[in-house]
């Protein structure tokens, strides 16, 4: 917690494939959580075991927020993905921290469901933030992975999934607004799967080991591997020459000076450094 340091906060997966999300109050030297402090701040249930989405951070303004997939099967097969009134198929943001309550709600977002801050996400892997900004990648069903960024303080945001998949029509109708009217946020990136087939978000460089990648927002693909990033200019950098193509990239890191690392779930962390030579 950024303003308690007592205070940890996880996402993980229960024996019935609910979502959790739970506060574990830490102490001692080095600090270790107690299990038998643990308070639960949210549970969702899952009426699937695929795209859990699973990850949790806080933003800019103190706030958690929390990535949650569709429900999972495939081609929104529950219908959650346009729905304001379920926690599936959405970014939530609600506060936490000491008080009577576990968790609460940061404002009015303009869903039913108040710890909503957008829905139309499939499976949003991998998310981060960059001042004033979130950055998300958000998986795609058998063409399009994408990625969407959006200011944090903007309100009601749909991204559009099942609608479309990417700018792609899918499901429709695809005039541009959903039905209540909200104009659908189009990713300011995607490839299709000719390319790769499951996009892992990452995070804006920000180092100082490499100054002329200020800016980049790296991101990579769980199936090919590639390592790329978005500059500021919108241009995309292909930098697997360099890096190679790590096995199944599952996320990314960012430490205290802004240098980013590359997580393999086959078992090796990366740090993203200048080429000798």
């Amino acid at each position: 917690h950024p303003a308690h340091a007592d205070l940890l906060y996880v996402n993980y997966t229960k024996g019935d494939g609910a979502t959790v999300v739970s506060e574990f109050t830490m102490a001692g030297q080095p600090p270790i959580a107690d299990p038998a402090s643990e308070r639960l701040v949210l549970e969702v249930p899952q009426p699937a075991g695929n795209h859990n989405g699973g990850m949790i951070a806080f933003g800019p303004q103190g706030d958690l927020w929390i990535a949650m997939g569709d429900g999972g099967g495939s081609n929104d097969r529950f219908g959650n993905g346009q729905r304001d009134d379920t926690l599936l198929g959405a970014m939530l943001r609600i506060k936490v921290g000491p008080g009577s309550e576990p968790s609460a709600v940061v404002g009015d977002m303009g869903f039913a469901a108040e710890e909503v801050w957008a829905i139309g996400l499939r499976n949003p892997w991998r998310f981060s933030f960059d001042g004033d900004r979130i950055w998300i990648g958000d998986v795609g069903q058998g063409e399009v992975e994408e990625i969407d960024s959006e200011f944090t303080e903007d309100r009601s945001l749909n991204f559009g999934w099942p609608l479309y998949e990417g700018t792609d029509c899918f499901s429709g109708p695809c005039d541009g607004v959903d039905e209540s009217g909200r104009v659908i946020r189009f990713p300011v990136h995607e490839y299709r799967h000719d390319e790769g087939c499951s996009i892992t978000g990452g995070y804006v460089y920000r180092g100082s080991a490499i100054p002329q990648l200020d800016g980049h927002y790296f991101y990579s693909d769980f199936c090919s591997g590639f390592i790329r990033s978005i500059a500021p200019d919108g241009v995309i950098h292909d930098w697997s020459n360099g890096t190679g193509t790590p096995a199944q990239v599952s996320s990314f890191g960012r430490d205290e000076a802004g240098e980013v690392y590359v997580v393999s779930a086959a078992g090796t962390v990366y740090r993203i450094v200048e080429g000798q030579g």
